[in-house]
């Protein structure tokens, strides 16, 4: 193996999609820094770095072949005193390539098209891309670098054949979006390549928001022997560069967050590139008292700051007092601008509308429900008025198993904990308060209650969430049978409860705001199934 030194600068970028001005930006100033600040001899962009990724259908547009075109040949000319690997969609014919390009003054060094092509959970790279079947390696200073993209490494194929043409070091270009313990999994497995083929690896990821998918950076590089040497911090755009000397990694090691504080984070990056990159001028919240909507308060403040986040109490006659001051309490300590507007007489007024048609026919979720969707009424007519996205702020639990109101407590833009379980919402917000006491210590301990009647709890309704979140988890993300399920403890009547409410609620999860994906399946892009099947206890 050659002993040439080699500096490798991993650009850690946050890109929009369809953005080919302000990505080639970005691409020539990560490029120009690498080159005179760090004085690297190569510089790896994110995979599909020019477009963004998941640039989707956008791909299909008539005019972007030309305008990729054209940032190529200004990338071309920008690029000089450093070697450049960038990812970009190729246009061949009627052919599109998961591609990578590696440029140095002018000239095309290198040419990849990406061979795996995933087509499982939030990927359909099938649908838009063809794969390629070649290797690439290019020479600098006599040491040869392989270039492969993404799900290539998860393969054995791409890295082995890369090797087999005399790669030394290889460069891996990704978009791989976030998810809980995903990190210690690309860990693992680029350990297992490196050493399998003697050679350097490097993963280049990038950063941001986009729709329901969140990207956490974490490039990082590991030695012929599996070693880690190199490690970008999460969520953190920026150009970190790292010595590749023979076998061996040199760079900074930036620490692993624990757990709670990757989850928090990804919800607070996922929440101000949604916010910002459409364009609105800050976020609404109804703020209740109770966790969830404190959490999001949290989550949004984090993310805008307190100048751009408006909390609304909207209490009925079944609001506890407690909650309510609890709500002023956040509001308050966060910074953010609060009012609290009753809904009573709209309350009172509907009922009396609809009291000829509700006959003599006993109250129940219809009148509970109607509250909620006075609330979402209100908070969609401030947004209209004053352009802030409403942030629904229902969990992954509630969303599972449909303990929400469609058109009421669904409403909104975003939501920010789609893909969060309740048990995880009482984890993050004891979290969130070991960066700063937020969220008032009652609004945690309290048990969890809708307030849509009556001394409710939600508990009525569910099992309790710590068994509730482990039956959906199993039979959501790992796609568990009942029986399963059942033999792991949990009790049989819980298990069917919760399935039968998973299933009879797709109706209303195809009508719900985006939010960002943080466990193994998420419901939307991540998780596809039929509102009207029958399937039994598959």
């Amino acid at each position: 193996m050659s002993e040439s030194t080699l500096r490798i600068a991993m650009a850690q970028l946050n890109v929009w999609v369809g953005d080919i001005a302000g990505n080639t930006r970005q691409i020539i100033d990560a490029a120009h820094t690498a080159r005179d600040r760090d004085h690297a001899d190569i510089v790896v962009m994110p995979e599909l770095v020019l477009i963004g990724y998941p640039p989707d259908d956008l791909l299909l547009r008539r005019g972007l072949p030309e305008v990729i075109e054209a940032a190529l040949a200004e990338l071309r000319e920008a690029i000089t005193g450093i070697t450049a690997v960038i990812g970009y969609p190729e246009y061949a014919g009627d052919t599109i390539y998961n591609a990578a390009l590696v440029l140095r003054d002018g000239q095309t060094l290198g040419h990849y098209r990406k061979q795996c092509l995933p087509n499982y959970g939030v990927f359909d790279e099938r649908r838009h891309y063809a794969p390629g079947s070649q290797p690439c390696v290019f020479m600098h200073n006599g040491c040869p670098v392989g270039v492969t993209i993404c799900e290539d490494i998860w393969e054995a194929g791409p890295a082995a054949q890369a090797r087999a043409a005399g790669a030394e070091v290889l460069v891996n270009l990704n978009a791989s979006p976030f998810h809980a313990d995903k990190q210690a999994e690309r860990e693992r497995l680029l350990a297992q390549r490196a050493a399998d083929n003697a050679m350097a690896i490097c993963y280049i990821n990038g950063v941001g928001g986009q729709d329901e998918l969140v990207f956490d950076g974490q490039s990082f590089a590991v030695g012929a022997g599996g070693d880690i040497g190199a490690r970008a911090p999460a969520f953190e755009a920026g150009v970190f560069t790292l010595t590749v000397a023979g076998k061996r990694v040199h760079g900074t090691l930036a620490e692993r967050p624990t757990a709670e504080a990757l989850i928090y984070d990804a919800l607070v990056r996922a929440t101000r590139d949604y916010v910002d990159r459409n364009g609105f001028p800050g976020a609404l919240i109804g703020l209740s008292g109770g966790i969830d909507s404190a959490l999001a308060l949290a989550v949004a403040a984090d993310a805008l700051g307190g100048d751009r986040v408006w909390a609304v109490s909207l209490p009925s006659r079944y609001t506890a007092d407690i909650s309510n001051t609890d709500a002023a309490d956040q509001a308050q300590r966060m910074g953010v601008r609060y009012d609290e507007v009753p809904i009573e007489n709209a309350f009172t007024s509907m009922l009396g509308t609809l009291g000829p048609l509700f006959g003599d026919r006993a109250p129940d979720t219809a009148e509970e429900n109607l509250q909620s969707r006075i609330r979402g009424a209100l908070l969609m007519s401030l947004s209209n008025k004053f352009g802030h996205v409403v942030l629904a702020t229902g969990n992954k639990s509630e969303m599972a198993v449909g303990y929400a109101t469609l058109y009421g407590d669904m409403c909104g833009g975003f939501a920010p904990l789609k893909d969060v379980y309740k048990t995880w919402v009482f984890r993050l917000a004891k979290f969130r308060n070991t960066r700063s006491a937020v969220i008032p210590e009652r609004v945690i301990t309290r048990p969890p209650s809708a307030e849509l009647r009556d001394d409710q709890a939600d508990t009525d309704t569910l099992p309790e969430y710590d068994v509730l979140d482990p039956i959906i988890e199993a039979w959501v993300e790992e796609g568990a049978a009942i029986d399963e399920i059942v033999a792991r403890g949990y009790g049989e009547d819980d298990v069917r409860q919760a399935v039968a409410l998973i299933r009879r609620n797709e109706y209303k999860r195809r009508q719900a705001a985006p939010g960002p994906k943080i466990t193994h399946r998420a419901f939307g892009r991540d998780r596809r199934y039929p509102i009207t099947a029958v399937y039994g206890d598959l």
